[in-house]
């Protein structure tokens, strides 16, 4: 491997916030079990907070961005991979408070990491990526408490948005009625191609604002 690669870092300078493309040496990652060279990551909303330091999302700088990832691993400490064996990665702080996916090499705690599952391409976990965890969690949610199809619509809010989309195709292959809730009506045909039998503009969900 290169002693040195490419990532997305973000800065603070001077009190001011901003990202670039950096060649970052190896010896400048974090001293975690597993090395891993990144193939995909997905560019998540929370990524554009930290990208444009609109979310305080960063606690650390410089700090490499991206909250996902999916690549090989080159080096392993932990006795749970070795090199060769495809990993994905989301959550736990990386990208906030860990160096991220929007490098090319990443070094992770090994129990962050779950081996590539079976009939999955690197490409494809990362276009289902953080949004698609979240929503499948979010349905998880839903069986846990006992909410069955016969039992009436589902109302997905956020409809248009990655988890709300993912949450759509997913409960209606589960044999749900979904109801879509977005503030963008001009994507009924998407939505409605998603699996959700009826649209409405979340608008009609929100209450009047208090009075001062």
């Amino acid at each position: 491997m290169a002693e040195t690669f490419k990532a997305v870092l973000v800065e603070e300078k001077d009190g001011k916030v901003g990202a670039r493309v950096a060649d970052v040496a190896l010896s400048e990652l974090p001293a975690n079990e597993v090395t891993v060279r990144v193939s995909h990551s997905t560019v998540n909303y929370k990524d554009g907070l930290a990208v444009t330091n609109k979310g305080k999302i960063i606690r650390k700088f410089p700090m490499a961005a991206g909250i996902d990832f999916a690549g090989s691993v080159t080096e392993s400490q932990s006795p749970a991979f070795k090199p060769g064996d495809k990993v994905i990665l989301n959550g736990w702080g990386v990208g906030e408070r860990y160096w991220g996916g929007f490098s090319q090499v990443a070094r992770a705690m090994a129990s962050w990491l779950v081996k590539l599952p079976a009939g999955l391409t690197e490409k494809q976990a990362m276009a289902i990526g953080t949004a698609g965890y979240t929503a499948m969690l979010c349905v998880m949610g839903l069986e846990d408490a006992g909410v069955k199809p016969e039992q009436g619509e589902v109302l997905v809010t956020g409809a248009a948005g990655g988890v709300g989309s993912v949450a759509i195709a997913i409960l209606k292959k589960l044999g749900y009625t979904v109801v879509a809730s977005t503030g963008r009506t001009s994507e009924e045909a998407y939505l409605k191609s998603l699996g959700a039998s009826a649209i409405i503009d979340r608008a009609t969900l929100s209450g009047q604002g208090k009075p001062l």
